[in-house]
């Protein structure tokens, strides 16, 4: 285990880097109970054993894929961020850094990453009272045949300070979303879970407040 304090906009993030834990996003939750909340924290692993995916489900990887857990409070985020939203807002962000380093990543809605045609990881986000807990899980490296992996190499340290660097900067929702909204139309492709069924997006309509409407019903990320 080893901590780096990072300082960004004259703000102190934690970032904790554990060599293997079941969950990030359990082992956050737990620290924050445990000890309370004073600046966002992060926690990064190469090695996760038992993940949280959406929908309860599972998200597991090999040893030397990323994954990463991080609390933040409603202050230190835009105002006009809406609450259903965060993780997409989350997932863009990361996704915009990792396109200028070069990969071919794009965001399903609402939080899968994907390279071409395979799912490479995704996002969960909830909030408790004032606080965001996000989870992101990435393939750095091949898992499985059915999912894909980033199509370039990264530096995870370097990675996480230069992603957290932009949360802290405040990026609007209004911003986000108007890049997201060009990259949607390769969601219609794909279908979604909705209600426990997968629903084809081809139809959806994208919402400026990150729903969707198909079969002219609005459709929150619950995640």
């Amino acid at each position: 285990m080893w901590w780096i304090i990072y300082e960004g906009k004259g703000l102190l993030l934690e970032i904790c880097f554990l060599d293997s834990v079941e969950s990030t996003h359990l082992y956050l939750k737990q620290y924050i109970k445990k000890n309370g909340y004073t600046k966002p924290l992060c926690i990064a692993t190469n090695h996760q054993t038992k993940g949280i995916g959406s929908r309860d489900n599972t998200w597991q990887g090999r040893k030397g894929n990323l994954f990463f857990s991080f609390v933040i409070d409603e202050e230190l985020l835009t105002s006009d961020l809406p609450i259903q939203s965060t993780s997409i807002y989350f997932s863009f962000i990361l996704k915009e850094l990792l396109s200028e380093m070069g990969s071919k990543i794009w965001l399903k809605w609402p939080n899968d990453f994907y390279i071409a045609d395979k799912k490479i990881g995704g996002t969960i986000t909830n909030k408790v009272k004032e606080l965001y807990y996000c989870g992101i899980g990435l393939n750095v490296q091949f898992v499985h045949e059915e999912y894909g992996y980033l199509d370039i190499e990264i530096e995870i340290m370097n990675l996480l300070q230069s992603y957290f660097s932009i949360i802290l900067q405040k990026q609007t929702w209004k911003q986000v979303f108007s890049k997201y909204l060009l990259e949607f139309e390769n969601s219609k492709e794909y279908k979604a879970t909705i209600q426990k069924e997968k629903v084809s997006l081809k139809n959806a309509f994208l919402n400026d407040d990150g729903s969707i409407t198909i079969d002219n019903k609005k459709v929150f990320s619950l995640r």
